[in-house]
């Protein structure tokens, strides 16, 4: 799950025509960069988007998760208004059950609510994940373990794991070459 933080502010702040377009071209950044990183966008809901990835892929999860920060902060029309973006991100892992409601995919299981309050828990630019991805997804971040967390539904005893990055975690890639086309000559 990830979330713009202050985005109550945002819409006090902007004319309701940029705020909307803010947070839709922040919305279609999270789904293509998700996408792009092997994940299914199930559920967006204003300044909200969650996703979902198949088991065997939480490394690249967890890399889309700490790009959103970096991607959020980059969106071109918030520097076209002046504000900057800023997120926070939970992540859980475990069994879901995904099906349409509403012509909508929508997920179902206790991760989808861990992430919403792992999500709540942290402040902008912190990513608090729980302990299955603290350990099954290593990269260039440290782990640190928060102080107890008392999560709505889940207790007060919660243990969340918040990664730290030293640097910018989004890929940076090349542009394609594409081959010259050949043609006939007529």
């Amino acid at each position: 799950m990830v979330d713009v933080v202050g985005s109550t502010r945002l819409a006090h702040a902007l004319e309701l025509g940029h705020y909307q377009a803010l947070m839709a071209e922040f919305v279609q950044v999270m789904i293509l960069s998700f996408e792009a990183a092997g994940g299914q966008v199930l559920q967006h809901q204003g300044d909200a988007v969650l996703a979902l990835w198949p088991e065997g892929c939480e490394r690249k999860a967890v890399f889309a998760a700490l790009g959103a920060h970096e991607r959020a902060a980059r969106l071109s029309l918030a520097g076209y208004l002046g504000v900057q973006l800023q997120v926070r991100v939970g992540a859980a892992y475990g069994e879901v059950i995904t099906g349409p409601v509403g012509g909508q995919m929508s997920a179902y299981g206790l991760p989808v609510n861990y992430s919403r309050r792992l999500c709540d828990a942290a402040a902008a630019g912190q990513t608090i994940v729980c302990q299955d991805l603290s350990g099954a997804a290593q990269g260039p971040w440290r782990v640190v373990k928060r102080p107890a967390l008392s999560l709505q539904g889940f207790g007060p005893d919660c243990v969340g794991y918040e990664l730290v990055v030293e640097e910018p975690v989004v890929a940076r890639v090349a542009p394609l070459r594409a081959d010259p086309v050949r043609r006939r000559p007529a």
